[in-house]
């Protein structure tokens, strides 16, 4: 499977992990994590991106709390629409994009972002597009946050439903590789939160 397919399959996602199936959870543990080392790193007045923001349950935990200038990124055009019904207010207030991550990150300037973070969302992006991670690098200002399954191998991969593809990875290595430093980390039963400076920090 390539990186198109790949894309593919998350565009055209519905029933379980869709817009849907996260609107219907609504904020978790996950949501309190990343507003707890925003607002110890960077604060409410941080520009915030999400990468594979679906329909926006973790950047509306952040809205109720206080973030205003709130972004994201997501490749499923459902999501925007199930955001609009169950998240109206950061629907209005937000800014998205609909696209891959891949085609977006780079016609962001430099430092774009206090705040980059994504949930479960990287470990989806295939070999052929790792030239991403030094683009997220580059257009975050303050704070890198990722909360992903890791590996140790290099590209360990296991399917979701027999179709998806998850790569395992070395989160930390991936992006102290392009010049982050590691300000914090906090392991799960399932993914592991880190938390990086961009090399201009």
């Amino acid at each position: 499977m390539d990186s198109h397919e790949v894309r593919r399959q998350w565009a055209e996602r519905s029933g379980e992990y869709s817009p849907e199936y996260y609107a219907y959870y609504g904020p978790d543990d996950t949501s309190e994590t990343v507003h707890a080392l925003l607002d110890r790193f960077v604060g409410r007045d941080a520009r915030v991106l999400e990468l594979g923001c679906s329909s926006g349950r973790h950047l509306s935990h952040l809205h109720e709390e206080g973030f205003e200038d709130l972004s994201g990124i997501e490749v499923n055009d459902d999501a925007l629409d199930v955001m609009e019904e169950v998240y109206p207010d950061l629907a209005d207030a937000g800014t998205f994009y609909l696209d891959a991550i891949e085609d977006v990150v780079g016609d962001f300037a430099d430092d774009r972002f206090d705040a980059v973070y994504s949930v479960e969302t990287l470990q989806h992006l295939h070999p052929d597009a790792e030239w991403v991670y030094a683009e997220l690098a580059r257009i975050t200002a303050g704070l890198l946050v990722t909360v992903e399954n890791e590996g140790e191998g290099e590209h360990e991969v296991n399917y979701v439903d027999d179709d998806v593809p998850l790569y395992y990875r070395d989160w930390n290595r991936v992006f102290t590789d392009v010049g982050c430093v590691e300000v914090a980390v906090e392991r799960g039963k399932r993914d592991t939160v880190r938390a990086f400076r961009p090399p201009r920090e």
